[in-house]
């Protein structure tokens, strides 16, 4: 799987993102820091992996059990406030829509939280490794 990151202009902080084969994305900065807000800045997408990833974690188990799970709704809300000293809080609201006992409902949730982007971001040491490359402008 390749990212590649390109920035729109030279003067703003806009970025266009490629992922594979897929179609575009956008990511921008907040106007606090200079960005004009005009796609999610980096934070939301950290954030929407995670959403997005227990959602689709709990569709497959569902899946996987024949139980009648007709829809997901996941509401991630970010408390970034103490972030500058290494806390940064992630709420999760989840909504199994469909025929579910209190059981199978309990069981998703569960299982939600075993999704991989949540053992990413609790369990798991990320090393990165950056590489600076020679511009190709001459």
């Amino acid at each position: 799987m390749s990212i590649t990151v390109s920035s729109v202009d030279a003067q703003g902080l806009r970025q266009r993102v490629v992922v594979d084969s897929f179609e575009e994305l956008f990511a921008d900065a907040p106007q606090v820091v200079g960005g004009d807000e005009t796609a999610p800045d980096p934070h939301d997408y950290f954030d929407l992996a995670l959403g997005t990833c227990k959602a689709i974690t709990a569709r497959m188990y569902a899946r996987r059990k024949g139980w009648p799970l007709e829809a997901v709704e996941v509401q991630v809300t970010r408390n970034d406030s103490e972030e500058r000293h290494g806390r940064y809080y992630l709420d999760v609201a989840l909504s199994f829509k469909g025929p579910l006992d209190a059981d199978q409902r309990r069981r998703l949730a569960e299982i939600s939280d075993r999704c991989p982007i949540h053992r990413l971001m609790t369990d798991a040491t990320v090393a990165i490794r950056t590489t600076l490359e020679e511009a190709a402008d001459a």
